[in-house]
């Protein structure tokens, strides 16, 4: 084992942190700076409670606790993954994901307006019965949503049987496994032939230049989950276009599409979106009615 002069996590911490720093980089898979991201890690790896530093900062460590720890910060510097990966652990709101290599790191504006129901635009929530998450991935909108609707059940799409896979550990996680159904489909391909009150995705969007220019620690992800083609749109057509036959008549289409709202508005326009407030402003997440997709 080899052995350093660090003792403490206070240690571990200023370490990491100018290693992070260092290395430059790229910090948008739940951290925001390398403190943050570094805190999380130690915390974790140690098993100690992730809200709480400050009490265990200078806590002498064991040699092999601090041999873990560097193991980890090595691997978040030199393989440049990101953290969820190397945690296999995900927090989107106040919800935790288990998540590894096979799907997207949990990351969504539409996980900002799941509490509030989609209000206004659904003024009784009671009396939502079905709905569709379209690329699902870890499963973690779907599973939010299920949590939000309870009288309702949650079909869950994606093309990856990978992702399925790592979604089915986070539906059994939150015991759900009635309520909430995964479909192994190409979009709507699988889905069963009924209407759904919400249809909600946070699809690939990624346009090709942006993806050429993505950090390291987005290409760790599967590329199929961020691809969305030359102007990060190929799929978001083909849900919109889809949407209008499987919504009920008061329906909605909810889609997050990043930082392509140019592309989107060139695509969609003359449809007449309406532009959803989150913490990011207004250019994240876009809705449709049914009407509106009727035209």
């Amino acid at each position: 084992m080899t052995t350093t002069p660090f003792t403490t996590p206070r240690d571990l911490l200023r370490y990491a942190v100018t290693r992070f720093n260092a290395a430059s980089l790229f910090f948008g898979h739940g951290s925001v700076e390398a403190f943050d991201e570094a805190a999380y890690l130690i915390l974790h790896t140690l098993k100690l409670p992730l809200d709480r530093l400050d009490p265990f900062l200078d806590a002498r460590l064991l040699p092999e606790e601090v041999a873990t720890v560097m193991a980890v910060i090595e691997r978040r510097t030199t393989e440049r993954v990101p953290a969820a990966y190397i945690t296999n652990e995900a927090w989107l709101g106040t919800y935790n994901f288990y998540v590894d290599e096979r799907t997207i790191v949990p990351r969504s504006f539409i996980a900002e307006l799941i509490p509030q129901y989609f209000s206004p635009w659904v003024s009784e929530p009671e009396n939502v019965a079905n709905v569709l998450e379209l690329c699902t991935g870890s499963g973690c909108l779907a599973i939010m949503l299920a949590d939000a609707f309870p009288d309702a059940h949650v079909d869950a799409v994606d093309i990856s049987a990978d992702a399925l896979e790592v979604a089915a550990k986070n539906v059994a996680t939150y015991g759900l496994q009635e309520r909430l159904t995964l479909i192994q489909s190409d979009l709507y391909a699988n889905v069963p032939a009924k209407k759904y009150d919400l249809i909600i995705t946070n699809p690939p969007y990624v346009n090709s230049a942006s993806m050429s220019k993505l950090p390291m620690e987005y290409r760790a992800e599967p590329e199929l989950a961020l691809d969305g083609g030359k102007d990060g749109m190929d799929l978001v057509r083909r849900i919109v276009a889809g949407a209008a036959e499987r919504l009920t008549d008061d329906g909605i289409l909810i889609v997050e599409i990043g930082n392509e709202r140019d592309f989107a508005e060139a695509a969609f326009g003359e449809m007449g979106l309406t532009w959803l407030t989150t913490s990011n402003g207004d250019d994240m997440v876009f809705l449709l009615t049914a009407d509106q997709l009727k035209l």
